[in-house]
């Protein structure tokens, strides 16, 4: 059966600009891996909260790892103000040495949009970390272009990629092109009638936010055994 874990608030997580706001799913005692999951963009609303992160969490929750949600600087409690994706890198680090400093076991980052791109900067080379998950990693959003020449440098870390069909932040050959850049292992799950959201679009209507979970869902058991 999946684990039930419990949400506890997060009180000593602190970064550059200050504390972080941040909640923990619980996990098991003899887990293996711990996992930080990254928000969307703050100036646009995205929060620890936000749906694709929630349900991202209770995908990685239900293995029993312990998961660590965090609100960005400026956002929420956090303190600091919005640093349009730089200083929000050295956010993303401060939450793995938080999860390596509190249970001393790999880390696997997750992001969803904005925070897919800046938690894979934070994250990619890091030798703590030992996955890595891009949840409609973006392109161009709102006059804001995203780029990744830093993928090489990921390394051979197991790496899952998971995008909407109709992503308007992320057409699908764009981000093909971008992921060609990307070391093996990795893997490209497209999630049909999905918007950037993984909502349904307008020809298959209906949340796909279940499809984004058993992508994330299978992909721990085939790469991590778990």
């Amino acid at each position: 059966m999946p684990f039930k874990s419990h949400v506890k608030a997060v009180d000593d997580l602190r970064g550059p600009a200050g504390r972080l706001e941040a909640l923990l799913n619980t996990g098991r005692e003899d887990a293996l891996y711990s996992v930080v999951i990254a928000h969307p963009h703050p100036p646009s609303g995205g929060t620890m909260h936000t749906r694709v992160v929630y349900h991202a969490a209770k995908a990685f929750s239900s293995f029993g790892l312990p998961v660590l949600r965090f609100n960005f600087r400026g956002v929420g409690l956090s303190e600091g103000q919005y640093d349009r994706g730089y200083g929000e890198v050295d956010d993303v680090r401060s939450a793995v040495d938080w999860l390596v400093a509190t249970y001393g076991l790999p880390v696997i980052f997750a992001g969803f949009s904005f925070g897919s791109n800046v938690g894979l900067r934070a994250c990619c080379g890091d030798a703590r970390v030992a996955g890595l998950v891009g949840l409609g990693l973006p392109v161009r959003a709102a006059g804001r272009d995203y780029s990744y020449e830093f993928l090489p440098g990921c390394g051979s870390v197991p790496k899952l990629f998971v995008s909407g069909d109709n992503d308007e932040f992320s057409p699908r050959g764009v981000l093909e092109s971008v992921l060609v850049a990307a070391a093996e292992p990795k893997k490209i799950v497209w999630v049909e009638g999905a918007d950037h959201f993984f909502s349904g679009t307008d020809q298959s209507p209906g949340s796909k936010l279940g499809v984004m979970s058993l992508a994330i869902r299978e992909w721990v058991a085939d790469e991590f055994g778990l």
